[in-house]
C-alpha cells in the first residue's frame, strides 16, 4: 500500500513580486508526497492558481479527498478523470512521476521517453513598478540575466519598457500584459514596442474575450496565458495567438503539457514554457517540458528569499538539473 502525506508551505518572496493584478511578500504552495515500496518517495509541489479561486488549502483539499484512489493505485493516466486541471492535479502528477521514476530506477525524462535534458537560459522578471524603479531593477539584472519579462499594466507601459531597455540595453525582452490591454489598440500598443525590441507580448486581453484579437495585425508576436490552460483551450488560441504560455499549475501537471506542447506544435503554434511562483520541487517537472521550448520562464526559485535544498542551480539566467535524486 502507498501512503500519501499532504502539507501546505510558506515561502517568502525576495521582496515583493508584484504584477498588474497586485504584490505578494510570500507564496503558499501544496506539497504531495507518495510514499510507495522499497522506501522510495515520490514528491510534487504545485502553487494554486489564484485567478481560478484556487488556494494552496483548497488544493491540499483536493489531494486529500483523492487519499483512497491515490493509496490503492492511481495513476497519472487516472487522474484526468479523477481531478480537473489546476495545482492539486499538478502536484499528484509530479509525485507520481517522481514514485515512478525512482520505483523504476530511471530518471523522470527516461521513462518519459524524452532526451537527456540540458541546461536551459530562463527569463528574469522585472516586476510592475514606477518605470524609474523598473530601471534600476533591468540595471541590476543585466549582464545576469541575457532574457528579461517585464510585468506591464495598461497606462504608462511605454514608458516603463523604455525605462528597462535604458537599464538593460543588450538585453532581450518580453512583456506581459497580465490581460491589462483590453480595450486599448493592441496593433499600435505593440507597434510602440517595436523600437525597444520587444520579441513576444503575453496576454494583452482578458481571458475569454480573445475575439477581440480576431483581424489585429499585431507587429509582436501574442502569446496565450491565461486564455490557454489545456488542450481544450487551443482551438480558441489559433488564428489569434502565435504563441502559448504552458505552465503545469494550469495544465495539471507534466502529463497534460507534455500532450499541450506537442499539439500546439503541431498547429503552428510556438510554446513558452513558465511557472507560478514556486521552489525548485515546483518547476522540476517544467524543466522537462521546457527542453526546446522557443522561450523559457522559469525563474520561480529566483524571484523567493531562499530555495529549496538540493534545487536547481542558477548562473545567472541559466538553469541546471540540481542534486542527483533531487527529482526522479
Amino acid at each position: 500500500m502507498r501512503r500519501l502525506t499532504v502539507r501546505v508551505e510558506r515561502w517568502a518572496v525576495a521582496g515583493a513580486f508584484t504584477i498588474a493584478r497586485g504584490a505578494k511578500t510570500h507564496v503558499d504552495v501544496v506539497v504531495a508526497e507518495i510514499a510507495g515500496d522499497a522506501g522510495a518517495t515520490g514528491r510534487g509541489e504545485a502553487t494554486a492558481i489564484y485567478y481560478h479561486g484556487e488556494s494552496a488549502e483548497s488544493a491540499a483539499g483536493q489531494i486529500e479527498a483523492l487519499r483512497g484512489p491515490i493509496e490503492s493505485g492511481a495513476t497519472r493516466a487516472d487522474l484526468a478523470a479523477l481531478l480537473p486541471g489546476g495545482a492539486a492535479r499538478n502536484a499528484l502528477d509530479a509525485a507520481l512521476w517522481d514514485l515512478d521514476a525512482k520505483l523504476a530506477g530511471r530518471p523522470v525524462w527516461r521513462i518519459a521517453g524524452l532526451a537527456e535534458p540540458r541546461a536551459l537560459t530562463t527569463a528574469f522578471t522585472i516586476s510592475l513598478a514606477a518605470p524609474e524603479r523598473m530601471e534600476a531593477d533591468a540595471r541590476a539584472a543585466a549582464g545576469r540575466y541575457p532574457l528579461l519579462k517585464l510585468k506591464l499594466a495598461g497606462e504608462g507601459d511605454r514608458a516603463r519598457v523604455a525605462a528597462v531597455r535604458r537599464g538593460a540595453p543588450d538585453a532581450r525582452l518580453i512583456v506581459d500584459a497580465n490581460e491589462a490591454w483590453t480595450g486599448r489598440d493592441i496593433a499600435a500598443e505593440a507597434g510602440a514596442l517595436l523600437p525597444f525590441g520587444v520579441e513576444l507580448i503575453e496576454q494583452p486581453v482578458r481571458a475569454g474575450e480573445d475575439h477581440l484579437l480576431d483581424g489585429v495585425a499585431s507587429p509582436i508576436p501574442l502569446c496565450a496565458d491565461e486564455s490557454c490552460q489545456d488542450r481544450a483551450d487551443l482551438p480558441r488560441c489559433i488564428g489569434r495567438y502565435a504563441a502559448i504560455n504552458i505552465k503545469l499549475d494550469k495544465a495539471g501537471g507534466l502529463t497534460e503539457a507534455l500532450a499541450l506542447a506537442a499539439e500546439a506544435r503541431a498547429a503552428g503554434l510556438a510554446v513558452m514554457v513558465g511557472c507560478m511562483l514556486s521552489t525548485s520541487l515546483g518547476i522540476a517537472p517544467a524543466f522537462l517540458a521546457a527542453q526546446g521550448a522557443r522561450w523559457v520562464d522559469l525563474d520561480g526559485p529566483l524571484l523567493l528569499a531562499r530555495d529549496r535544498a538540493g534545487g536547481f542551480r542558477f548562473d545567472g539566467g541559466t538553469m541546471r538539473a540540481g542534486e542527483p535524486g533531487f527529482w526522479g
